[in-house]
C-alpha cells in the first residue's frame, strides 16, 4: 500500500511517503503560516524522491486536528482533494495521537498538548500499547489545570509532549509522579508515524462530507452561535 502522509495542524509541517511499513521519503519543517505556500511543493518534491506519481497512491492519511484552524484546513482540503481526484482512501488522525505515538516505550502514559491560549490547551492521555497509542482520556479543548488534575488521577509518569514546556512550572507542581525527559523530536509531528497509524485504521466513509476535528469554536462562530441561539442546538465543540 503506497501512503502519502501530512500534517499542518500546527507550526510544523510534516509531510511522508510510505510503501507499507517502508517510509520512501519524509520531512518536518517549522514554516509558520506559510502551510499552503509550502505543502504542494513539498508533495510533488517527496513524490518524485520516491519515484511514484500521484496515481501510484492507494491512501492519504491526514491529521485531522485538533490544533490550528488554518493549519488543519490546508491539510484536510488538500487531503481531500487528493482522494477525490485521485479515488484513494482518506483517512484521518488525531494530530495529538500522531504525537503520542512518538514514544516507543511499551505502556507508557502520553499526554500530548497544544497550546491553546488563556490557559486552555488541546490535550489527551494515552496508553501506549503495541506500538499504538490508545486514547485514555479523550482529546478535548479544556483548561490546563483541569486536564493537569485528571492526569494526576493515574499516579504513574507521564510523558508530556508537544507544547508541554510551555506549562513546565505548572506540570511540575500539579503532577506529583516524575515525568520523563523528552528528546526536542517527539515534541514535532512525524508524518511518516502518521503514515503507520493510517494503515491501521479505516478510510472515512464518505469524503466529500468529511470535516477536521476542530474541537473548538471560531470566535466568529461563538457569536453567531450567542446571536442566533435557535438555529443550531447541536453542539460539537466545547466553548471553555
Amino acid at each position: 500500500m503506497k501512503i502519502l502522509a501530512i500534517d499542518t495542524s500546527n507550526r510544523p509541517l510534516s509531510v511522508a511517503v510510505l510503501d507499507d511499513t517502508t517510509v520512501l521519503a519524509a520531512i518536518t519543517v517549522t514554516v509558520h503560516q506559510k502551510h499552503a505556500e509550502y505543502l504542494l511543493p513539498e508533495i510533488e518534491r517527496l513524490l518524485a524522491v520516491a519515484a511514484l506519481k500521484p496515481g501510484d497512491l492507494d491512501r492519504v492519511v491526514v491529521a485531522a486536528g485538533p490544533g490550528s484552524y488554518t493549519g488543519i484546513r490546508i491539510a484536510v482540503t488538500t487531503a481531500k482533494t487528493l482522494a477525490a481526484t485521485l479515488n484513494l482512501d482518506l483517512v484521518a488522525v488525531s494530530s495529538l495521537a500522531t504525537l503520542a505515538a512518538n514514544v516507543p516505550v511499551e505502556g507508557a502514559l502520553v499526554a500530548p498538548i497544544f497550546d491553546a491560549r488563556n490557559q486552555n490547551v488541546f490535550a489527551g492521555l494515552y496508553r501506549i500499547k503495541a506500538g499504538m497509542p490508545v486514547p485514555v482520556i479523550a482529546d478535548a479543548h479544556v483548561n490546563i489545570t483541569t486536564f493537569l488534575t485528571a492526569v494526576t488521577e493515574y499516579a504513574e509518569p507521564v510523558w508530556f509532549l508537544g507544547d508541554a514546556a510551555h506549562f513546565d512550572d505548572l506540570i511540575n507542581t500539579t503532577v506529583s509522579a516524575a515525568t520523563p525527559v523528552v528528546s526536542s523530536w517527539m515534541n514535532l509531528p512525524q508524518a511518516a508515524t502518521i503514515g503507520l497509524l493510517g494503515q491501521q485504521l479505516s478510510p472515512v466513509t464518505d469524503v466529500d462530507r468529511f470535516v477536521p476535528n476542530y474541537l473548538r469554536l471560531t470566535q466568529a462562530e461563538a457569536e453567531w452561535r450567542a446571536k442566533n441561539p435557535n438555529e443550531d442546538t447541536e453542539s460539537y465543540v466545547e466553548k471553555i
